[in-house]
C-alpha cells in the first residue's frame, strides 16, 4: 500500500465522525475518526434513536453479540428521547472502570471505524489524545476489531502506544502507565490494563497492527519517539501553532500578546530538516490546505499535509449546520476570528477558540453556565494523603478542585471542553432547563474557508477540499511505498 498525501484531521468530539472519515477515504486519502469521548457519543446517539439505523447495523457486526446486546439494552431509546430531556449519564473513566464502561468504549470505537470503512477499500485512522489515557487501551482494541489502518496520537508523548499496538495485534494483555500527580515517593505506580482474551471470553479475533503516526511539534519530540518508543513509530504529523484544537505551549516562560494569546517565536518552529533525517514519512499540519502549501511541504520532504479546519466545516463533518453556516458567512465577509486561549483547556495546553457570539467564546454566555464536571475525560489523576488515587479537573467547581489539592489560580478561566465540544455537534447535555453552550475550535485557516465555496453555494464537500488541494501545482512527490504491516 502507499501512504496518503492528505490526512484529514481527527478533530474535536465527533466533528471527525464516520461520515467525514468515509467521505475522505472514498477519495483515496486518509479519513480519520476522532476517538475522543466516543463512549459518550455512542450512548447519546443511541438515546436519540439512531436515525437511519447506522449504529445498530454496525453493532450487529460486532464480534461479541452479547456485548452489543448489552450496549443496546443500556442505551438505545426507540424513537429517541424527548428533546427537552437530559441524556442519561455515562460513567466517568477511572482506573477501575466497570465492565459496562469498558464494553461501551470498545463497542463505540468499533462502531465508528466500522462505519467509516464500510463498503469500500480506502484507509481509515483513529485519532486519540495522550492526555486522555484511561480509555486508551479499550479504544485501541475496539478500533482494531474494526480493522483500523492508522492510529494518530498527540497532546503528549505517546511512547508506550507502538508497543501496545504490537501486543494487541498478538491478542496479548496490555498495560499503560498513567500519569499521576503527587510526591514521587508517595505516588503509586498506576497502570491501566486491558486483556483481550478476558474481554472476548476466549479466542481473540485475528487483528492487524495499524500504522502509528505520532503528532509532534518539535524535532526533539520526534527524535525521542523514534528512538525510545516501545515499538515502531511509522511516521509523524508535524503540527505548528496555526493548527486548531490544543497547541503545544511556547518554549520558555509563557508570554502573552496584547490580545492575551501566547507568543510563539523562532524556537517554536519545528526543524523539518532534522525530522526529515529520521527517514520516516511525515506530514505537515496547520494552515496547509492549498496546492501551494502542499507543494511547499513536499519540497521539504513531506509525504503530504494534514488538514483539519477545511474539513471541519464541510458538509460531512459533525459540526451543527447552524455553526457551519455562521462560520462560513464570517469567513466570506472576512470577519472569522480565532483566539488562542492559554487558560481555556483544563490540560494546561493553549486551546484555539472560534469567536462565535452564541458559544463559550462569549464570556457572558459561559458565565451563566453552572460550573460542573459530569463527564471527566480531562480529569487528572492525583495521589491523596492516604496514598490512594483520586481525580480532579481544573474546570470542575472551584471548591471541589481546591479540596482535592488544586488551587483557585489554576482553576481561573478554565472551560469544560468535554461538555462544550459535545454541544458543538448537537449532543450537548441539558441541566434542568439550561442547555450546555458549545465551544468551537478551529485553526487560523478559518479565515480562508471561503476559498472552498462556489459563488452560488453556501456549503462545500470533503471532495471539494481534496480536489482544490490536489490541483496541479508542481508535480506531486510520489507517495512512499511501504510494506503492509
Amino acid at each position: 500500500m502507499t501512504h496518503p498525501i492528505i490526512i484529514q484531521g481527527g478533530m474535536g468530539v465527533a466533528v471527525s465522525g464516520w461520515p467525514l472519515a468515509k467521505a475522505v477515504s472514498l477519495q483515496g486519502q486518509l479519513g480519520v475518526v476522532s476517538g475522543t469521548l466516543l463512549p459518550v457519543v455512542l450512548a447519546r446517539r443511541l438515546q436519540e434513536g439512531d436515525s437511519g439505523g447506522h449504529l445498530r447495523r454496525a453493532l450487529r457486526h460486532f464480534p461479541m453479540p452479547e456485548v452489543a446486546d448489552r450496549v443496546l439494552k443500556a442505551w438505545f431509546v426507540a424513537g429517541g428521547k424527548p428533546a427537552n430531556r437530559p441524556f442519561k449519564s455515562v460513567e466517568m473513566p477511572t482506573l477501575d472502570a466497570s465492565p459496562a464502561l469498558t464494553e461501551l468504549t470498545v463497542a463505540a470505537n468499533f462502531v465508528e471505524v466500522f462505519l467509516a470503512k464500510e463498503g469500500h477499500f480506502g484507509v481509515v485512522g483513529l485519532n486519540l489524545l495522550e492526555k486522555i489515557q484511561l480509555p486508551t487501551l479499550a479504544s485501541l482494541f475496539g478500533a482494531m476489531l474494526a480493522g483500523v489502518d492508522y492510529v494518530l496520537m498527540g497532546a503528549g508523548i505517546p511512547r508506550a502506544i507502538p508497543g501496545v499496538l504490537d501486543q494487541l495485534a498478538r491478542g496479548e494483555a496490555v498495560e499503560l502507565p498513567i500519569d499521576v500527580e503527587g510526591p514521587p515517593a508517595a505516588t503509586p505506580a498506576a497502570r491501566a490494563k486491558f486483556d483481550p482474551q478476558a474481554f472476548c471470553k476466549g479466542a481473540v479475533p485475528a487483528l492487524r497492527r495499524p500504522f502509528f503516526l505520532a503528532i509532534v511539534s518539535s524535532a526533539t519530540l520526534a527524535l525521542t519517539l523514534a528512538r525510545k518508543s516501545s515499538g515502531e513509530v511509522n511516521g509523524f504529523v508535524v503540527e505548528g501553532e496555526l493548527a486548531g484544537g490544543h497547541n503545544a505551549p511556547p518554549r520558555g516562560p509563557m508570554q502573552l500578546n496584547a490580545s492575551g494569546e501566547p507568543i510563539y517565536g523562532p524556537r517554536d518552529i519545528p526543524d523539518i530538516g532534522k525530522i526529515r533525517e529520521l527517514g520516516l514519512p511525515f506530514w505537515i499540519a496547520g494552515a496547509h490546505a492549498t496546492p501551494a502549501t502542499l507543494a511547499a511541504a513536499q519540497r521539504l520532504g513531506a509525504n503530504g499535509v494534514q488538514v483539519g479546519t477545511a474539513f471541519a466545516f464541510c458538509e460531512e463533518s459533525g459540526i451543527t449546520p447552524e455553526f457551519k453556516a455562521q462560520t462560513l458567512a464570517l469567513s466570506r465577509s472576512g470577519q472569522a476570528a480565532v483566539h488562542t486561549d492559554p487558560l481555556a483547556s483544563p490540560t494546561g495546553f493553549p486551546f484555539k477558540v472560534l469567536q462565535l457570539p452564541n458559544t463559550v467564546a462569549n464570556p457572558t454566555r459561559y458565565s451563566g453556565r453552572p460550573r460542573l464536571c459530569d463527564l471527566g475525560y480531562l480529569r487528572q489523576a492525583f495521589t491523596k494523603p492516604d496514598g490512594t488515587i483520586d481525580y480532579r479537573c481544573a474546570a470542575e467547581p472551584v471548591g471541589n478542585f481546591v479540596r482535592k489539592g488544586g488551587t483557585r489560580e489554576a482553576a481561573e478561566g478554565r472551560k469544560c471542553l468535554c461538555n462544550g465540544l459535545l454541544a458543538t455537534v448537537g449532543l450537548g447535555q441539558i441541566h434542568g432547563s439550561y442547555p450546555e453552550p458549545a465551544i468551537v475550535t478551529v485553526g487560523n485557516d478559518v479565515a480562508h474557508l471561503a476559498r472552498y465555496l462556489e459563488p452560488d453555494r453556501n456549503s462545500y464537500s470533503a471532495a471539494d477540499v481534496i480536489k482544490i488541494i490536489l490541483q496541479a501545482e508542481p508535480v506531486l512527490q510520489e507517495a512512499q511505498t511501504v510494506a503492509a504491516v
